[in-house]
Formats: C-alpha cells, sequence, structure tokens
C-alpha cells in the first residue's frame, strides 16, 4: 500500500512539473477537455501546479454531438465550481460547412470528425500547446508520443520525427505554425489514474459507475440505446447493469457488465481485468494502424 502511494505521489510530481513547464515555455497553452475520468484527473493536476492562483489556461471541448449526456452536465457543472474558462467547438458545425463528411451505417462514428474541428480551433485562438489525457498503455499508437509531441503546420504528427527527452528535459521550442500536444499523464496507467481518483477523493461522472441501462449487443459488444447509435431492428434492446471504462462518442464506445458501484469497486475490478479499457472503442478495431493514422492527420 505505501509503495502504491509513493508511486502516483511520483506520478502527481511529474505531471505537476510538466503543467509548469507548459506554462513557462509557451504563450497560449489549452487543457483539452471531454469530461472523463482522464481529463478530470488533468483539471486536478492542474489546480495543485499553479494553486492558490487559478488554472492559468481555457480548458477546450471538441462536441460531436452525440456524447454522453451525464458526461455534458458534469463538464458543466465542474467548469461553474472551479470558476474555468470552458471553449465547446462542434463538429456539427463542421459538418454543416461541409468540411467533413457524416459518416453512416452499422459502425457510423463522429469520433474521428473531431480532427477537424480540433485544427480549427487551434487556428482560430492560435493555441501552441495543447494538454490531452492520452497515456502510452492505452494503444501502441499512443506508446510512441512524446511528452512534448511536436505537430507540423498541418496539425500532422510524424512519428519518426520526435525529441529525445532525456533526463526529463523538455523542449518546448517551435517554429511559426506548429504546436506542440502535451501529454502530463503519459506515464500512468488506467489503474494509476483510477487510484490517485481514490485518494484525491475526486469526483467523475456517474457514467463510470455501475447502473442500470438499455442497450443492445453487436459483435459480443454492449451498445447504449440511443438515436445516436446506429441499430439494426433485429438488435434486442434490454436493460443490463453496465459501466463504461472509456468516454467518447457514444457511437464508438461500448460498455462492460459490472456491479462495481464505488471507486474502490473499480479499482478491484481493474487489477482483475485482461483487457485494455480502449478494448470498447470500435474506433480503434477499424484496422490495425486506426489509432495511428488518426494521431497523424492531427488527431488527439
Amino acid at each position: 500500500m505505501i509503495s502504491s502511494v509513493l508511486k502516483t505521489n511520483a506520478l502527481e510530481s511529474e505531471a505537476i512539473y510538466i503543467f509548469r513547464e507548459v506554462v513557462s515555455q509557451f504563450e497560449k497553452p489549452v487543457l483539452l477537455f471531454s469530461g472523463g475520468k482522464d481529463s478530470i484527473t488533468l483539471v486536478r493536476l492542474a489546480q495543485k501546479a499553479f494553486f492558490p492562483a487559478k488554472i492559468p489556461f481555457p480548458l477546450l471541448h471538441v462536441d460531436t454531438g452525440h456524447n454522453f449526456p451525464e458526461t455534458i452536465a458534469f463538464r458543466d457543472k465542474l467548469v461553474e465550481e472551479l470558476g474555468l474558462e470552458l471553449i465547446v467547438r462542434n463538429v456539427q458545425d463542421a459538418i454543416d460547412q461541409g468540411k467533413v463528411v457524416e459518416e453512416t451505417g452499422r459502425y457510423a462514428s463522429r469520433n474521428s470528425l473531431q480532427t477537424t474541428t480540433l485544427l480549427d480551433a487551434i487556428e482560430e485562438f492560435k493555441f501552441d500547446a495543447c494538454i490531452g489525457g492520452a497515456r502510452r498503455d492505452e494503444e501502441k499508437a499512443r506508446a510512441k508520443e512524446r511528452i512534448f509531441s511536436v505537430r507540423d503546420d498541418f496539425g500532422q504528427w510524424d512519428e519518426k520525427n520526435q525529441r529525445p527527452e532525456l533526463f526529463d528535459l523538455l523542449n518546448g521550442k517551435i517554429e511559426l505554425g506548429q504546436n506542440v500536444r502535451v501529454f502530463p499523464i503519459s506515464n500512468w496507467t488506467e489503474l494509476d489514474v483510477w487510484s490517485y481518483i481514490e485518494q484525491e477523493q475526486i469526483e467523475i461522472p456517474s457514467i463510470y459507475f455501475s447502473h442500470k441501462r438499455k442497450v443492445f449487443v453487436r459483435d459480443g459488444m454492449i451498445w447504449s440505446h440511443s438515436p445516436f447509435v446506429y441499430q439494426d431492428e433485429d438488435e434486442v434492446v434490454e436493460e443490463r447493469v453496465v459501466r463504461f471504462r472509456t468516454v467518447g462518442d457514444m457511437s464508438c464506445t461500448a460498455a462492460v457488465e459490472s456491479y462495481a458501484g464505488t471507486i474502490a469497486e473499480v479499482v478491484g475490478e481493474i487489477r482483475q481485468s485482461t483487457i485494455s479499457e480502449r478494448g470498447a472503442r470500435i474506433d480503434d478495431k477499424r484496422s490495425e494502424a486506426a489509432m495511428e493514422k488518426r494521431k497523424q492527420q492531427g488527431y488527439f
């Protein structure tokens, strides 16, 4: 137990150091906020990094329009309670403007369409550092990322052209038009995040805990019954006790059957799990390199 706490404290110290480096090296940082557990953890870390001052940068939410209602409600509650600046940009606007095309069919999702909206927001506000909650344990493409990950003036990522980060030295020097994605919890695992949430008693959306929900099963995965999720006529809606390990666009995020109703129970469940949390994300299953291709194009 003591070693676990020491590890959590070390990870917290590293993240706080990264946040302070961002503010010292960049002119217009922003925190990418989804309302999920990782971005909520980033907010707590940012609070600690700059206490007693307020968090010195805004939050940016790229809203697909197909988010879980619980997540949006929690987002608005958190922002109001902490007095944070929230910028919201909508994927629907990019669709209406003809910049992206809405997907159709059984596996249609707006998740990948967020890239265009994100890049437009970066250009609109001239953000030079976008702080995100990606972790190396989530997916093999994310395991290739540096903590300071440089994007070119088209927002693209080149996995072969990354800077060394020896001895925790973070180089934020960029050329005109470039920006950096920053990952303060890159070295954390899903269990580390939940252990920190437990240690800090951080409030998170109810969707992460077991609850009764109308769902249907497709390809062995449990999907929310929603107007945002395509459903065949023969796919039967039923009520099950489920929770979500990760929160994204409703159309690509599946639930898991679970009776974990407290943070401690979730932590215990994750310790026993043999499946990655992103195993419930259908957008990662489109191809072996699905995430990497999206990241190369400017995705989170």
